[in-house]
């Protein structure tokens, strides 16, 4: 995957590095893990801020500090105040879904910013009158259809079998505890879980 191409970085993904960096931010973190570094611009910020900042990836091509894959991670129980995972959990299969959300919470200290792709149409309002903040608010279509693997998503929020519901009901299962979720109204197809260890 070339994550230097324009039509990766589009202005809707430019919007999803904002998100993971005020969502991250926003715990007041010294340490942040970044699982699957991609471009490293997020990573870079980071550090930018004055945060420590380890990168994991299993694609030695992107040079993360680390080669090595979610599911078994070579750090510490409570290393990193926080851990960022940007829409790489859909990449493995469903079965290790549970298995990464486990790893995630043991090497993290407070808690995690996790994205995972949200599939369907949406509906977006925006409203803004003189002198008043924006009013936004969007909707998700509901579109059951089934998910078929094609080399890169296992699974997609909103598709059959991969309900809301089902998504949230795992994270529970793991001992993780989901503070705030929402779909970035920017670019409706990632879904952002702030997450803290109970």
């Amino acid at each position: 995957m070339n994550y230097f191409d324009e039509n990766y970085d589009d202005e809707k993904r430019w919007m999803s590095y904002f998100y993971q960096v005020k969502e991250v931010l926003a715990f007041k973190p010294e340490s942040v893990l970044v699982i699957g570094k991609g471009n490293g611009l997020v990573a870079e910020y980071l550090k930018l801020r004055g945060v420590k900042v380890i990168t994991i990836d299993i694609d030695e091509n992107t040079k993360p500090d680390i080669i090595a894959s979610v599911i078994k991670m070579p750090f510490r129980d409570s290393e990193f105040d926080i851990i960022l995972c940007a829409q790489v959990l859909e990449h493995l299969p469903y079965g290790d879904f549970e298995k990464s959300l486990l790893e995630i919470k043991r090497v993290a200290k407070l808690g995690a910013v996790i994205s995972l792709p949200h599939f369907g149409p949406a509906i977006r309002f925006l409203f803004k009158f003189p002198f008043f903040p924006e009013i936004k608010f969007m909707i998700k279509v509901p579109y059951p259809k089934k998910h078929i693997y094609k080399g890169e998503h296992y699974f997609e929020i909103g598709k059959k079998g991969f309900g809301l519901r089902k998504i949230k009901k795992d994270f529970k299962k793991a001992g993780i505890f989901i503070t705030k979720d929402y779909i970035v109204f920017e670019n409706p197809l990632h879904h952002f879980f702030i997450l803290r260890k109970q």
